[in-house]
């Protein structure tokens, strides 16, 4: 009884003071890649209007030209500059002498924000080596060549926050995502080996695990999703780019590692950090007391999941069975 006493007043204390301060960013220079759409380009002007000058990169001009129009309409000052570069930063080798430029133009580099990325979903079986490539090609390897591009910099200066925006499928396996999951666990993994280099330079690394983003790139995903993957998504809901903007920021300038959106991304955050740095001895207390539950509390969630694969199982069965008839 003691015990779920504590983990009651654990969440109580999650839920009323989990709102974060606000900051000014005014003078801070932030990058976001994949800014021209969805997440990137939330996020893109979540920082605009606190101030910041921000440089977005995408590889179309097309979209890079509309999303400056937007957040031009968004900046709070008249000094605030807002760059724009086109670049894939999975293939592009020239991204230091791009920083260099957007560093000349708006000053020195002190967010990055790694958004740049897509999605995929298909059964393993339907899904070719070259999918797992082209995944783990913009997802990860993407965040990799821009993060070396600004990390030199930001060691030098002593100062800086970057972030990788993962995602929930980045903490659990989903049914249809084994390429998708395996190119997201990987950013996870290579942001907290990044974190322990970096600290000693007053460095700090997030990593944001949204869940279902209302988004043009979600939008265009669910044509192709599996039901048992549309089924077992349901249950986190759908949030809008702004609310995942607005958390996302103020977890990275909160210096969090784990940055999640909704009681079910905090649930399972918790439930996975094990090993992972922390900023704030409050969320520590919280995840000891809180861990052993949520860990019960995930196993009947996989539960749920499979009883939902076994059920769509079923309905294909008599789908099949009730075709052969009208034959």
């Amino acid at each position: 009884m003691i015990y779920f006493s504590l983990v009651f007043i654990c969440v109580v204390f999650y839920i009323f003071f989990r709102k974060q301060r606000n900051f000014n960013l005014k003078n801070e220079h932030c990058v976001i890649t994949g800014g021209s759409s969805g997440i990137g380009l939330a996020i893109a002007l979540q920082a605009a209007k606190m101030g910041a000058n921000v440089t977005i990169i995408s590889r179309s001009q097309e979209r890079l030209n509309a999303a400056k129009d937007k957040i031009n309409s968004a900046v709070i000052n008249a000094e605030q500059k807002v760059l724009t570069f086109s670049a894939d930063v999975a293939e592009d080798s020239s991204l230091r002498d791009l920083v260099k430029e957007a560093e000349n133009q708006a000053g020195p580099i002190t967010i990055l924000i790694n958004c740049a990325g897509t999605s995929l979903c298909s059964r393993f079986e339907d899904t070719s080596l070259e999918d797992f490539k082209k995944m783990l090609n913009i997802n990860f390897l993407g965040s990799m060549n821009m993060t070396q591009a600004v990390v030199p910099l930001m060691k030098e200066r002593k100062h800086g926050h970057i972030a990788f925006v993962s995602s929930m499928a980045g903490l659990v396996g989903i049914y249809g995502y084994t390429a998708y999951s395996g190119s997201k666990f990987a950013i996870f993994g290579a942001a907290e080996a990044l974190q322990m280099e970096v600290k000693a330079y007053n460095i700090n690394v997030t990593v944001s695990f949204p869940p279902d983003t209302d988004t043009p790139g979600f939008a265009e995903e669910i044509k192709s999703k599996p039901i048992e993957t549309i089924r077992i998504s349901e249950s986190a809901g759908l949030y809008s780019a702004e609310d995942v903007a607005v958390k996302t920021l103020n977890d990275i300038l909160n210096k969090k590692f784990m940055s999640s959106v909704g009681f079910e991304g905090w649930m399972l955050c918790t439930t996975c950090s094990a090993t992972t740095p922390t900023a704030s001895y409050l969320d520590l207390v919280i995840q000891i007391f809180t861990m052993g539950i949520f860990r019960l509390a995930s196993f009947i969630y996989l539960k749920q999941c499979d009883q939902t694969i076994k059920k769509c199982a079923k309905e294909k069965e008599m789908e099949n069975a009730q075709t052969v008839k009208n034959k």
